[in-house]
């Protein structure tokens, strides 16, 4: 088995660049998708998330892999194109391979890895990442009542036409 920290040196096989919508602009940052042990470690790092009210304690954030490719959408919902959570075996929430546990904010930044088996990087590319503006809450049918999707990334193959510095880790 190959050790995070081999892992995370080298390039990942998928990134999202995170942006916010027209009510939260201040939201961006980047996830990584690195293969690893027959699944994926996802890395989040985040900046701007509205947690004025309690900055030190921080706020919770619901953040999921949805099925949709674009991080497009209408006036009520402006990432509608996102569509539902990645899910290829259709199963019940939280059992979908697009539940990822909640980011926690401190002042506004969120960083977060977590190791899961429900996907591999290459399964992933063409989807996208949302963050939501609630925490899920793992129960309510079909979503985890996580609220209004506040940001949004559409997740890519890594390639030659990013140019982005990696976080050092």
């Amino acid at each position: 088995m190959a050790m995070i920290d081999e892992i995370l040196s080298e390039v990942p096989q998928a990134y999202a660049e995170v942006k916010g919508s027209d009510k939260y602009p201040d939201i961006q940052g980047w996830v990584y998708f690195y293969g690893a042990n027959g699944g994926t470690i996802v890395l989040a790092e985040i900046y701007g998330l509205p947690d004025e009210e309690q900055q030190y304690l921080g706020r919770f954030f619901g953040f999921h892999i949805h099925e949709g490719s674009t991080c497009t959408g209408n006036r009520t919902d402006p990432f509608a194109d996102t569509l539902i959570h990645y899910s290829p075996g259709y199963v019940q929430h939280p059992q979908h391979a697009g539940d990822l546990p909640v980011l926690l904010s401190f002042y506004g930044m969120a960083w977060m890895v977590v190791y899961t088996g429900r996907f591999r990087p290459q399964q992933v590319v063409g989807r996208t990442v949302v963050i939501h503006s609630k925490p899920d809450d793992y129960r309510t049918q079909p979503h985890g009542n996580a609220g209004e999707k506040m940001a949004c990334g559409e997740i890519k193959e890594w390639g030659s036409q990013l140019s982005v510095n990696l976080i050092g880790i």
